[in-house]
Order: C-alpha cells, then sequence, then structure tokens
C-alpha cells in the first residue's frame, strides 16, 4: 500500500492565508514586539485599580496582541511540520519560538496582575457586562493565581522553555519523523510500518512489528534520554509552582477537578473485564490463539478494501451534511480552499492534527494519508475539530480553544456520525460485524488504551521524582505491567511490544494529556444518545455548543445537552455503552456462524 496512489498526492495547504512569506512574517514579528512594549508601557502595574471599562480596553488590545503571536507561531510549525527534516525550517520555528517568547515575556504581567486581584474585587469585575465576553477568560486565568510566581521568575521559566521542553520535543518530532524502518527490503516511514498492522497477512504483521521494534531499539538511548528529561523539566516546574501532584497541572488546564479526572480512571479501570471480552471475541473470530499485540488491528473482513481521497471526502461531507447542513458547508471548505495537507511524505510529522490556528485565519489539518478504512475515520476526526475551531473562532482569540476534556468531542462524535452512516447502509452480517470489530477496537484505544497510558504515565512520573533517572528496561517494565493489566489474558505481549512506550509524543509534549480521549469518547456515547432520542432538535443544539468554544466551563456547557459530566454514575453510562456495542458484534457473530453451519 505504501506504493499505491491515493489521489490524495497532491492535496497540500496553503499557508499564504497565514503570511505571504517569510519575509512578511519576520515584519510582523518586529512591528508586534514593539506593539507590545507599547502595551507594557500603558498598563504594567496598573492591572488591580481599573475598572471594568479600562480593563475591557486593556484586554481587547492584549488578545490582539496574543493573535498576532499565535499567528507566527501557526505559521512557522506548519511550514516545518511537513519537511521536519529541512534545517532551514527548523530555523524559522526555533527563530520564531524566541521571539515569540520574548514578546510573551514582555506581555506576561497582565495575566499576572490579573491573578492578585482581590478575589472580591475579581468577582465583582467578572459580573460586568462590559467584561461578558471574556467572563471565562478571566475565570481560568485565576485558577492558576495559587502557583504563579514572581514576574522575573516567570519569565525566566519562559525564555529556559525555548531551549529546554520546546527544544526537546522537536528533537524528538525530528528524530522519530526521520526513523525509517526496513520491512522485505522496503524502507517505511513509520505511518507506513504501523499501516502493516491493519492488515490481513499475520505474518506480515508480526514482520512489521519486529521491524518496528528494531527501529526504535535503534534510537533507545536517544528516546530514553528525551523522555528522563522531560520528565525531571515537568517534576521541577511542579515544584516551583507548588502543585501537589504531576496530574494538578493538566486538570487546571482542563477545566476539570481531581476527583473528576479520578472518577472517569477510575470507572475505565473497573471495566477492563470488556477489553478482555472484547479480545476474547475477536480472537474466536480470527481464529488466533493466542492473539498477540500484533494481531490487535487485524481487520475482520476483507482487508483490501481500499478508499480513494475522493472517497473519502465523499464519505465525509455527505456524513457531515446529513448530520446538519452547516457542517457539511464547513468541512467541505476545508477541501477546496487548500486548509488540509494530505499525502505522506520524506520528513513530514507523523500522525494527524488539526490546528486551530487564530479566529482572523481558519484551522489547518494535516494527515498521513494511505487509503485505509483508518485514514477515513481519522479524516472524520481531524475535521470534527476542524469545524469545531472553525464555529468557535466567534468567541475570539481568548475564548476559542477548548480544555483537552471537550476538545475531543466534536472530532470523535465525527467518526460516530460515519461509522453509524455505514453501519445503518449494511446489509450483509459479515459486513455489519467488520465495521462493529473496526468500531470497538478504536473505541478500545481511544478509552481503554488511554487510561493505561495514564497509568503508565503515573508510574513514570513517580518512579523520575522518586527514584532519578529510568533506564529503557525500567520504562519497559512499567509499560508492560500497566498493557497487561488492561488486556489481562486476552492478547499475549511480545518482547517486541515492550519497547512502544517511546515513540508516543503525547508523553512528552502534554503530559496527562491521554485521560482526555476517554473522557471525550465517553462523552460522545452519551450526546449520540441524546441524538438518537431527539434527532430534530439536537443538531442545531450541537452547532450551538460547538459555537461555544471556551466560553463557559466544560460541565456548564454540556449540561445544556442534558449532560452531568459531575455525577460519577455519568462515566458508567458510556461504559455500558459500549459493552452493548460488544453484546451486539456477539450477536451478529452468532449469526454469521449459523449463517455458515
Amino acid at each position: 500500500m505504501s506504493n499505491r496512489s491515493t489521489g490524495a498526492e497532491d492535496v497540500r495547504w496553503d499557508l499564504t492565508h497565514l503570511y505571504e512569506d517569510e519575509t512578511a512574517l519576520r515584519q510582523d514579528l518586529t512591528a508586534l514586539y514593539d506593539a507590545a512594549t507599547r502595551f507594557s508601557e500603558t498598563w504594567w502595574g496598573r492591572i488591580a485599580d481599573l475598572k471594568a471599562s479600562q480593563l475591557q480596553k486593556a484586554i481587547t488590545e492584549y488578545e490582539q496582541l496574543q493573535e498576532r503571536s499565535g499567528r507566527a507561531m501557526t505559521y512557522a510549525y506548519l511550514h516545518w511540520a511537513t519537511a521536519t527534516h529541512d534545517p532551514a525550517r527548523g530555523a524559522l520555528l526555533q527563530y520564531v519560538r524566541e521571539t515569540c517568547t520574548k514578546i510573551g515575556k514582555v506581555l506576561l504581567f497582565f495575566s499576572l496582575e490579573w491573578g492578585k486581584v482581590d478575589d472580591k474585587q475579581a468577582e465583582l469585575l467578572m459580573k460586568e457586562d462590559t467584561l461578558a465576553g471574556y467572563r471565562h477568560f478571566l475565570e481560568c486565568e485565576r485558577l492558576f493565581k495559587d502557583h504563579t510566581l514572581s514576574e522575573p521568575e516567570e519569565q525566566v521559566l519562559a525564555e529556559a522553555q525555548v531551549t529546554g521542553r520546546s527544544a526537546w520535543m522537536r528533537y524528538f518530532t525530528e528524530t522519530t519523523s526521520r526513523m525509517r524502518f526496513t520491512l522485505r527490503g522496503e524502507e517505511l516511514s513509520q505511518e507506513h510500518i504501523l499501516a502493516k498492522l491493519h492488515g490481513q497477512d499475520r505474518e506480515l504483521r508480526k514482520e512489521a512489528a519486529e521491524s518496528f521494534t528494531e527501529g526504535l531499539s535503534s534510537k533507545e538511548h536517544t528516546l530514553t534520554f528525551i523522555f528522563n528529561t522531560i520528565l525531571a523539566d515537568k517534576a521541577a516546574i511542579d515544584r516551583m509552582r507548588r502543585l501537589p501532584h504531576w496530574l494538578r497541572a493538566r486538570n487546571l488546564s482542563n477545566e476539570i477537578s481531581d476527583e473528576t479526572s479520578e472518577a472517569l480512571i477510575a470507572s475505565v479501570v473497573s471495566r477492563y473485564d470488556l477489553v478482555a471480552r472484547f479480545y476474547h471475541l475477536k480472537s474466536r473470530i480470527l481464529d488466533l490463539s493466542p492473539l498477540y499485540d500484533y494481531d490487535r488491528y487485524a481487520p475482520v473482513g476483507d482487508s483490501e478494501f481500499y478508499y480513494s481521497w475522493d472517497k473519502a471526502k465523499q464519505i465525509t461531507l455527505e456524513g457531515y451534511g446529513e448530520f446538519h447542513p452547516l457542517l457539511g458547508q464547513i468541512a467541505d471548505r476545508f477541501f477546496e480552499e487548500k486548509w488540509i495537507d494530505a499525502p505522506v511524505k520524506e520528513g513530514k510529522q507523523g500522525g494527524a492534527f488539526s490546528h486551530g490556528a487564530v479566529p482572523g485565519v481558519h484551522p489547518y489539518v494535516l494527515l498521513n494519508y494511505t487509503g485505509r478504512a483508518r485514514d477515513v475515520q481519522t479524516l472524520a476526526h481531524e475535521l470534527g475539530h476542524g469545524v469545531h475551531q472553525f464555529l468557535s473562532r466567534e468567541q475570539g482569540y481568548l475564548q476559542a480553544s477548548t480544555p483537552l476534556t471537550t476538545a475531543e468531542t466534536a472530532s470523535v462524535f465525527g467518526e460516530m456520525l460515519i461509522f453509524q452512516r455505514l453501519l445503518a447502509e449494511e446489509l450483509d452480517p459479515h459486513n455489519v460485524l467488520a465495521l462493529l470489530i473496526s468500531k470497538i477496537g478504536d473505541t478500545m484505544a481511544t478509552v481503554f488504551r488511554q487510561i493505561a497510558m495514564n497509568r503508565f504515565e503515573v508510574e513514570i512520573h513517580s518512579a523520575r521524582r522518586e527514584h532519578g533517572e529510568l533506564s529503557a528496561d525500567a520504562f519497559a517494565e512499567y509499560w508492560i505491567s500497566t498493557q497487561s493489566a488492561m488486556f489481562g489474558d486476552s492478547v499475549t505481549l511480545t518482547d517486541n511490544y515492550r519497547r512502544w512506550w517511546s515513540y508516543i509524543p503525547h508523553f512528552l509534549h502534554t503530559p496527562g494529556y491521554v485521560y482526555a480521549y476517554a473522557f471525550g469518547e465517553l462523552l460522545v456515547l452519551a450526546l449520540y444518545a441524546r441524538y438518537l432520542e431527539s434527532p430534530d432538535a439536537f443538531p442545531d443544539q450541537y452547532v450551538e455548543l460547538m459555537r461555544a468554544g471556551g466560553s463557559d466551563w466544560p460541565h456548564e456547557l454540556v449540561g445544556h445537552m442534558g449532560v452531568d459530566l459531575q455525577d460519577p454514575v455519568f462515566w458508567h453510562q458510556g461504559l455500558d455503552a459500549i459493552e452493548k456495542l460488544i453484546e451486539r458484534a456477539e450477536a451478529v457473530y452468532t449469526e454469521c456462524q449459523q449463517a455458515s453451519s
């Protein structure tokens, strides 16, 4: 499949929507620094004494400056992401990071001074109609007021990040993007070697897993060192900020309590039995015993079915448009106006993402499209993010983005729309079974595997802080033990799988991120149930939820949809929905067996 044409080879994004060229970018950054300096000269030392109208004027100007900085960073990052091996692009990214950090240091006083405003005074200000458009941003800025340092100390930390954590993340991405894996005489990228794990040929899956492990092992020292360095960096920052545990910063950023994240994690762990039940079923369907780690993504049914880029586009746009015409119209713009970069190419960052960019422009989607059925789901997923980011622009730069917990809502919901559409159109029970197994497999990865990875994070953050630098074998032990707890006796984990912690970027660029995937999946299961109950009214309510962006607390926004995130029972409702999917797959499998006998 690696050499097969998909039709996506020339689907490249147009970054001139951000800047015409590098010269325009550099000129804007020079002007931006001067504007930030003037802002500081006007407002520094005054925030605590401002009236609502004055604060509104200051925050509006602050937002404009932050958006210009975000625009520059977006261009530099996206320009680099499609050619991480290009030194010139890497140099430009570093220049923009350093310059934006310099600008950020000038603007830093604003959030620090706002955090020091007396609680009663702050409450009164946030109730003023004049500040209604910034209320939630102001609330969230105060979440960290007990964990901020002095202005000079914060400036030092900001400066250090450029050559610290940010630099290590860039090094990790460039290292993994450049890695090539030898399989049957062919040199494959990470995207293509992992795609082989979704094929029907078991021997090829096994060889692909061995090749991937060999490639990771060749970079074992580098990847282990990067992990240790970033873990130590986070431990130091958490200590300086007086954060009680490694996940508190992420929970604050996600705008949820420690209790809510703990309830989610505990609920998922308590239903690890569903993982074993699913993989035992898949083992019977595939007639494979034992089921090895490289068999987890083996397809049920015809593995050779292939989706051209045009077909994937058609499926996705029809699914979005049938749910709500506005979503279809917005999604179509991503294709027609060059907001997507789709082909696999040398040096391109692996995986997929949707970058919200800034409200004054539009989101951009990066894919590595190979024509698999899974790639169609990925397209639907990232366009869900993109449509959400496009609609939330109405909230302005400071309130457009959602916390990670609700950021996954639209993406997972988009996947669900495409899945349910394909399922409804399929009459052959064997094909229905294939669709169900594929979807449940993705759910296993989104909910249970992500929580198992959270358990891995708990272990490595705790061990790094208590015992110092960890060896590659120590990381492997924590990885395999937390993965084994999830799979139970349903999947046999090989020695090769012990190294597969080392390529996952989420552990590094956003520590604590992974539970947000489970949060989003279980939330979507609840929302989709609401949709089935009220198919006429729900789509408009959903669009309004997307428009709201990050303008209120997550539990308040989804509360309008009839979902109570603060009720621990809620998570079990989502898990029960997963169990019902497994039950349906079991019933369809029995039907197929009876038809064959």
